[in-house]
């Protein structure tokens, strides 16, 4: 494997403390009912507004998802300044031998401040958020348009990410994938897609240069 392109959420950043209490606080304005970290690992999807509706049990249209993405993301910048790097990012970022780039679901603009925040900035040739006001899409489409703009053969790409959806990406454009377990999703709806599951970044990374070595 050339290259690795990170996922944000839930992978690099430890937020998911923050986004269990920022969806309380959307879902508490449509009387919803509160979840837990482990409720949010079993159940989160993307689209988000199918996981929204599961949460709700009911449908829920694209207006009011809007409103909901909007309580979430306000209540979640409130809080962001709290929130840090998973414990072993930057082991892991520097264990990776090839290039690496950043691929997030996070608003853009947003998601630039961030990075440079936590000092990752200078590893990374490509960080692209959410452009728009609205989140919540799948992201295989958003991968495919990155390895684009950085002239890559998807097969010579490994995406990190803790999501089921990340694993989707990823197969939907050719390139391989390890999933984190210590993110959004549970460990079983991981494991489930066959794609190799880590415990730590650094073991995915030591998982991702071990499919290069069989490439």
């Amino acid at each position: 494997m050339k290259h690795l392109v990170w996922d944000w959420n839930g992978t690099l950043l430890d937020d998911l403390k923050l986004v269990v209490d920022a969806t309380n606080v959307c879902l508490a304005t449509v009387g919803g009912p509160v979840i837990t970290a482990d409720d949010h690992r079993r159940d989160f999807r993307r689209p988000i507004l199918d996981y929204y509706a599961h949460v709700l049990e009911r449908p829920v249209e694209q207006v009011e998802f809007q409103l909901l993405d909007d309580a979430f993301h306000d209540a979640y910048r409130q809080r962001i300044d709290e929130v840090r790097l998973v414990p072993d990012a930057l082991e892991a970022m520097e264990r990776w031998t090839g290039t690496q780039s950043l691929l997030s679901m996070f608003f853009h603009d947003e998601l630039l401040v961030e990075v440079e925040r936590h000092g990752i900035g200078a590893r990374l040739v490509r960080v692209d958020g959410l452009p728009g006001t609205v989140g919540g899409h799948k992201k295989a489409e958003y991968l495919r348009r990155h390895l684009d703009a950085l002239a890559l053969d998807p097969a010579d790409v490994v995406l990190v990410g803790d999501s089921v959806d990340d694993g989707e990406a990823a197969r939907t454009v050719g390139a391989s994938a390890v999933l984190y377990a210590g993110g959004f999703t549970d460990t079983a709806l991981l494991r489930a897609t066959g794609l190799p599951v880590a415990f730590s970044l650094v073991e995915a990374v030591d998982l991702a240069l071990q499919i290069g070595e069989h490439r």
